[in-house]
């Protein structure tokens, strides 16, 4: 599975996931953009790319502006002249400090809706007209399980991945005339800096009695919801994500995939 040739965006690539994501279309071949709000976080991201022998650019995105996206795929086409893949990860979990309230509130409900969906619609309406004049692309959303079923402890987080998974589908139906693939990786449970605060949240609602620590609240999970009983990496993900993005995948589209270990059969 080679991507020599292919240019790849992977938004909010520059930590975690996204990294992971990054690292894996690169060890494959292809050049790799990290787009980010963080533009000097995307730099490091991006020069240790380049450290493999393979083509990367950092570039500052915000993909809750449109103009901001305009901006950042007009210097990656500046530079590179196509776009084969488009990997929609950026993501959040709420504003800061959400998970000292009891009660979630309607900042972290709107800034989990203006990340997390219209974020993901914006670069890829963006993206997609670049797509369509060449008829050919893969687009890779990244959703999560818990867009499967509402966790109570971050019903915002839930329901804005449920709404990921739903607009991914009618976006595959949309780019399908243009030989265009949409498909959605849902991962599990992984530990990243979003995990570090949602792990907090965890054991208040899960275990009050206990005062875990997140590390503590995270392995519990992984222990009573996974059956393979490992947690899961940023590589595992990036590994979902290229074979969306692989030729193998042309008559693969409108699908998601839980990588989880097992925590939801689907």
């Amino acid at each position: 599975m080679s991507f020599e040739g292919k240019v790849a965006i992977v938004t909010g690539g520059a930590r975690n996931i996204g990294r992971g994501i990054a690292l894996v279309l690169a060890w494959r071949g292809a050049s790799i953009v990290i787009a980010d709000i963080d533009e000097e976080a995307a730099r490091k991201t991006a020069e240790e790319i380049a450290a493999l022998g393979v083509q990367s650019m950092a570039c500052r995105m915000d993909v809750t502006k449109r103009d901001s996206v305009q901006r950042a795929v007009g210097r990656v086409l500046e530079r590179f002249g196509h776009i084969d893949i488009l990997v929609n990860n950026a993501g959040v979990v709420g504003n800061p400090g959400w998970y000292e309230h009891e009660t979630l509130r309607e900042e972290d409900w709107d800034f989990c809706y203006q990340v997390n969906v219209k974020g993901m619609v914006i670069t890829s309406e963006v993206v997609a007209e670049h797509m369509k004049q060449r008829r050919s692309g893969k687009i890779v959303n990244i959703a999560s399980v818990a867009g499967r079923q509402g966790r109570p402890a971050i019903a915002h987080y839930s329901a804005s991945k449920a709404a990921a998974l739903n607009y991914s589908q009618a976006l595959a139906l949309q780019l399908a005339p243009y030989n265009i693939n949409v498909n959605t990786v849902c991962p599990g449970i992984l530990w990243t800096a979003m995990w570090e605060v949602v792990g907090l949240r965890y054991a208040f609602t899960n275990w009050p009695d206990e005062k875990l620590t997140a590390r503590e609240a995270f392995d519990r999970s992984i222990e009573q919801r996974v059956p393979l009983k490992r947690e899961q990496t940023p590589e595992d993900i990036g590994n979902a994500v290229a074979f969306f993005a692989s030729d193998e995948a042309v008559n693969i589209t409108g699908q998601s995939l839980n990588v989880d270990g097992g925590n939801f059969l689907n």
